[in-house]
């Protein structure tokens, strides 16, 4: 078996096989102050008290602080469930996002099944845990049973080898791939990456990649743990290395499908409107008129990613005509950010820097487009109207890029500034 069907074995103690349809326990479940009401009144509509208080964490980041009263009243909702079922994973002072918070809060642990109710949720197989995210129906059942069901997905292998360049990372190297697999080519699949380069990536660079496996349909990304991940969690989760429940695919593992990639030559990625896929090398698009530019979110809010774009703005300006919004992922992330002074060399650029959270990702608030404005942004999705306005744009680009865009006022290769 591979490292996701020998996950979804273990509480069956059996071999499953690709398409089989399994019951399985939780090991943690986790929705945010966006899917948290309505998985909430699902669930007491069929229990009264929940599985297991100590496996579910709730995130406030999708809307914080409250910018509507609709968004006040969701995390009223949600603060009196979390204080009536004794859920101590409550997380409401702006710690971050989800996909940020549970693992540098030690939530996370390889062989883990874990889901929550939002789609990129996938970003846990970065530590060799099987993901996924469901929706808060799904989710609600999970709190009040502890249990769900999975069709054992078919697996791909996605072999990463080659030598990134001073431009470009994980986030090109996850964009590259959709490009070729296709926003739907991957669709309820388990991808699994592998190669020399996905075992020479940072914890910050294989959370990246992991998260936009779901941009391809699927529906788990994961990875053996390295050495770098290793370490990171035996310091977030308390345990020695050895204490760590570790899976491995078998030598003799079967694929339905097997992919290579060598990215020793590639150009920094951009997804053009209005679709994931719609993947170019930057020097087809170079020159883009833009308004805005965003760093952040789940996918590339990580302090590596504001070092990325801090060495590419010091000692230049954000363009008159464009208005660059930072928001790190976590607050642990931007209390480094600031002690590196990493915070500071954005707003001396004329960067606009805003507490952790998902907004302008989504278009919620912190950063929303109107008719006709376009963005460079480092966030996961592109679709129509996604950060605004249906008659905006988005292209989506590594932390680096975004930076150097936002120098300009034009779409631009890091290596020109």
């Amino acid at each position: 078996m591979n490292i996701t069907e020998k996950i979804l074995s273990k509480y069956l103690k059996r071999e499953v096989n690709p398409g089989e349809i399994i019951e399985t326990e939780v090991d943690l479940a986790m929705s945010h102050d966006g899917t948290s009401p309505p998985a909430i009144k699902t669930f007491e509509k069929v229990a009264e008290n929940v599985w297991n208080p100590h496996k579910i964490a709730i995130v406030f980041d999708h809307n914080i602080p409250a910018n509507t009263i609709g968004s006040a009243e969701f995390h009223k909702v949600a603060r009196a469930f979390a204080k009536k079922q004794k859920i101590e994973k409550l997380f409401t002072h702006g710690e971050g996002i989800c996909h940020q918070v549970l693992p540098e809060k030690g939530l996370v642990e390889p062989g883990m099944i874990i889901v929550g109710a939002d789609s990129h949720t996938c970003t846990y197989g970065a530590f060799g845990a099987f993901s996924t995210g469901m929706g808060s129906t799904d989710v609600a059942m999970i709190y009040a049973t502890g249990k769900t069901w999975f069709m054992v997905p078919e697996s791909f292998k996605i072999e990463v080898n080659g030598q990134l360049n001073l431009n470009t990372c994980s986030k090109d190297i996850i964009l590259k791939i959709i490009g070729e697999i296709g926003a739907d080519g991957a669709t309820y699949k388990a991808c699994e990456f592998t190669g020399n380069v996905i075992e020479n990536l940072d914890v910050s660079g294989r959370m990246t990649i992991c998260n936009m496996a779901i941009e391809m349909g699927a529906k788990n990304g994961i990875m053996e743990p390295n050495q770098d991940t290793l370490d990171y969690l035996s310091l977030r989760c308390g345990k020695k290395i050895n204490e760590l429940k570790i899976f491995k695919s078998d030598k003799d593992s079967f694929y339905e499908k097997e992919f290579y990639f060598d990215i020793t030559d590639m150009e920094p990625q951009i997804a053009c409107p209005n679709d994931v896929d719609n993947v170019k090398d930057i020097s087809k698009v170079e020159g883009t008129h833009i308004d805005q530019g965003f760093i952040g979110s789940c996918t590339n809010g990580r302090l590596e990613d504001l070092e990325q774009a801090a060495e590419v703005l010091k000692n230049h300006k954000v363009h008159d005509d464009v208005r660059l919004i930072v928001s790190p992922a976590s607050s642990e992330i931007y209390k480094k950010a600031i002690e590196k002074g990493i915070i500071e060399t954005f707003i001396n650029s004329g960067a606009i820097v805003c507490n952790p959270g998902c907004g302008p990702c989504l278009g919620g608030h912190m950063g929303v487009l109107s008719a006709g404005e376009v963005s460079i942004s480092t966030t996961n999705r592109n679709f129509k109207g996604r950060m605004g306005d249906p008659n905006s744009e988005v292209y989506l680009a590594n932390a680096g890029v975004v930076a150097a865009s936002a120098i300009k006022g034009l779409i631009e290769n890091p290596k020109n500034i």
